[in-house]
């Protein structure tokens, strides 16, 4: 039996998880991204994913086939070994699940700078009712756009720093058409200088930037690398070495479901990733466990 599968029978952890929606709430969920655009495809382009050129298949699912999105959810996750799950709770959607099914769904949201302090407050409030486990941030997707360097984010990552709570955010060249400057790999340096004690986990690639990525992560004791909205058989050459070498507690498993990558995709290129035995588990859950501050648990279901 291989390092993969042994891994993957004990337990996958997935850090940054969508709920089903059709592809009409889809085209309403996206409307930020449309608000920040200039191109007609973007800002005309219907029900589509606007970030979908990138991805063959981008599941989505007509309102008529659309049953309950927890219980979907909940069944595509162990249908795949995915034992625990971060999720948005700041819809009803998300709320239920967490507070349902507490062994499975972990608390997340998402953060805009450009509010101020009512952005420091809705990590305060959301901490207060949760034990909310991430903050994310789309800088390139913000409107009017952030800089992670940017001195917004300064009360953003304090309070994430006050709370012990993981500060998340995309880095690197945006799929949709957005300008990429806030999201330029080399602004982390900052970042993780000044707030030391931050747990900063990249999203979505770190693409054109990942040899610069590995010297950061390498340099950073609480920088990490997550592979949300890469399919495993484009994994950045860069990141699967750094992995292999002194990188093995640094790299997190991430899938995009239900985004831009479907579940059966992602776990078919899997055992085709060539990481070293001991990375698997480290990859696929105990990284993840930890960063997030996230309770061991197995497959049973029985957490400890």
């Amino acid at each position: 039996m291989s390092a993969y599968s042994d891994a993957q029978r004990s337990g996958v952890v997935d850090t940054a998880v969508g709920f089903p929606k059709s592809r009409e709430d889809m085209y309403e969920f996206y409307a930020f991204i449309r608000q920040g655009s200039h191109d007609t495809a973007t800002r005309e382009g219907g029900l589509e994913f606007p970030a979908g050129y990138m991805f063959k298949n981008v599941p989505a699912w007509e309102s008529e086939e659309m049953g309950d999105p927890v219980e979907m959810l909940f069944l595509e996750l162990q249908r795949h070994g995915i034992t625990q799950a971060i999720v948005g709770v700041e819809d009803d959607i998300g709320r239920r699940a967490v507070r349902d099914l507490p062994d499975t769904f972990f608390p997340a949201i998402s953060i805009d700078p450009n509010e101020g302090m009512d952005a420091v407050r809705k990590i305060a409030r959301y901490a207060d009712e949760f034990e909310l486990k991430a903050v994310h941030a789309f800088p390139a997707g913000l409107y009017p756009q952030v800089a992670l360097n940017d001195k917004k984010f300064f009360p953003v990552y304090a309070k994430c720093v006050e709370l012990d709570v993981t500060f998340c955010s995309t880095a690197g060249v945006p799929g949709p058409r957005l300008q990429y400057a806030p999201q330029e790999v080399g602004l982390i340096d900052e970042v993780c200088w000044f707030f030391p004690e931050l747990r900063f986990v990249t999203r979505h690639g770190c693409e054109p930037w990942t040899a610069l990525a590995v010297k950061l992560l390498l340099k950073w004791p609480n920088l990490y690398y997550s592979t949300t909205a890469f399919a495993p058989k484009y994994y950045p050459k860069d990141i699967v070495d750094f992995a292999n070498t002194r990188g093995a507690d640094k790299v997190i498993w991430s899938g995009y479901f239900p985004a831009g990558l479907s579940y059966d995709r992602i776990f078919r290129e899997l055992p085709d990733v060539p990481l070293r035995d001991h990375v698997w588990p480290k990859f696929l859950r105990e990284n993840a466990q930890r960063v997030f501050k996230l309770p061991e648990k197995t497959p049973t279901g029985a957490s400890t």
